[in-house]
Order: structure tokens, then C-alpha cells, then sequence
């Protein structure tokens, strides 16, 4: 049998089920990682059917498993990790009992405080195109306010503000809800990046606590027919619902 094609180290632990992408870089950069009997480097790419990768002391073996990707509706006080000791209630626990046995990753993470629309599955590839910020998938929020916000104000949203020296912005801002046209405490934005809690900090600098941060929609997936804490698995062509452009 010829040899496989070179990968990305990350992508091969990945998809062993070792860690994920995320993770696979800060074992690597902490000396964890070792390649034929030699430290493993950054961006370093191996040959699965030939070379020896340990991690931690335990050789990590190419596994393959069925591709399947499944939408949640996440609620508040679930974590968006499969490795957190501090949170043993997570995101992975909506998944439907028949596929425990699977390694799923995160595609776009929500805060503990937040809610709505996940994507989990067991495609890394997948996973990857979904979070990489040059694929430019939209995700749409609604942000319930503690106080009323002015129409007046919507620009400075998507003009955006310098926190701590990261730019925050979104790519579209309205007011929504109830209320006069001139304010309300619901506001929907969308933005195809998003830093941690970025949206938070976001209000918080122009002077507004979020009360509620609800994930709506994901491309052209909507959250509308799941309800809390339920799941549903895609088909391909939902999948390809999450890389289309939102209408609207």
C-alpha cells in the first residue's frame, strides 16, 4: 500500500480524536508533541501511514469514523468544550445518546452565558472551514439590553471601538422588538468573525450591559424549528446552508 498524503500535524491529532485543532497547537508549542522520536514544531506536516506521533506519552493512532454534523440549541450555563475540568456540563451533552461514541468538535464556540445556535461535528475539515475567518460565515445574534439602545448609536457598532488594543466590531447592526423606532433594549447584529465575548465587550464599551446574547442563525441555518436543548442532525445540503448568505 503506497504511503498517505502529508497533513498538517494539528489536523492529524484532530483527527484521532486526541484533541482538537485548537488544542493540538498549545500541546505543540508546550513540547508535548513528538514525531519519530523527535520534538514536533509548528506548522510540521507527517505522513499518517508512516510516522510515529506521541502525544504525552501515548502514540496517537489514525482512527476513522462516520461523518456526521449535528445543530444544537445550546442554553445558558452549557461550556462549548469537550476538555474543560472546571465545567463538566457541556455543549456535547445535547448530543443524541447513539452518538456518544463519536468524537465531535465545536464549529464556533458561544460563551457559558449565552445561548442558541451550535454546530457540532465530527468533520475537522468542516469544523475548520466553518471557524477559519477567511471563509466569512455569517452568524446572526440577537443581544437583549439592560437599558433602551438609540437608533442614533447603531453606526458606531459596525464603525467599531478599540478595547485593550483589539479592534470590536460587526458588519450589521438594527434595533428589534417592541418599542419606539427610535430605541430598544433588543438589538440584532451579524458578523462573520468574533473574538471571546467580543459582542459583550462590544456593548459594555459603549456603555450597555447584555443581559441576554442569543445565537439565531449560522449562514442560511436557522435556529427557529429547534427548540432548548434539543439537537438535530443535517443533511448535506443543510451543511451547505451554512456557507450561504443569510437573507435579509
Amino acid at each position: 500500500m503506497p504511503p498517505s498524503e502529508p497533513v498538517r500535524l494539528q489536523k492529524f491529532l484532530a483527527d484521532t480524536g486526541a484533541c482538537s485543532r485548537r488544542a493540538a497547537e498549545a500541546l505543540i508549542a508546550q513540547g508535548e508533541v513528538w514525531v519519530n522520536g523527535k520534538r514536533a514544531v509548528a506548522g510540521q506536516k507527517v505522513v499518517p501511514s508512516l510516522d510515529r506521533v506521541v502525544v504525552g506519552g501515548v502514540p496517537a493512532q489514525p482512527r476513522s469514523q462516520a461523518r456526521m454534523t449535528v445543530a444544537v440549541h445550546k442554553p445558558r450555563g452549557l461550556v462549548c468544550s469537550n476538555d474543560d475540568p472546571h465545567n463538566p456540563d457541556t455543549v456535547f451533552s445535547l448530543l443524541p445518546a447513539d452518538c456518544s461514541h463519536l468524537r465531535f468538535f465545536c464549529a464556533g464556540r458561544l460563551d457559558k452565558d449565552s445561548e442558541g445556535l451550535v454546530i457540532l461535528t465530527t468533520d475537522g475539515d468542516l469544523a475548520q472551514r466553518l471557524t477559519h475567518p477567511s471563509n466569512e460565515v455569517v452568524k446572526r445574534y440577537r443581544v437583549a439590553l439592560a437599558a433602551p439602545f438609540p437608533s442614533s448609536r447603531l453606526a458606531l457598532l459596525v464603525k467599531g471601538v478599540s478595547v485593550e488594543g483589539e479592534h470590536l466590531k460587526v458588519e450589521r447592526a438594527a434595533l428589534a422588538g417592541p418599542g419606539p423606532a427610535s430605541s430598544s433594549r433588543d438589538v440584532e447584529v451579524a458578523m462573520h468573525h468574533g473574538k471571546k465575548r467580543e459582542i459583550r465587550h462590544l456593548f459594555k464599551a459603549l456603555g450597555h450591559d447584555v443581559s441576554r446574547l442569543r445565537r439565531t442563525q449560522i449562514g442560511a441555518l436557522r435556529l427557529d424549528l429547534i427548540p432548548p436543548r434539543g439537537a438535530r442532525r443535517l443533511s448535506g445540503e443543510e451543511v451547505d446552508l451554512l456557507f450561504q448568505a443569510p437573507a435579509g
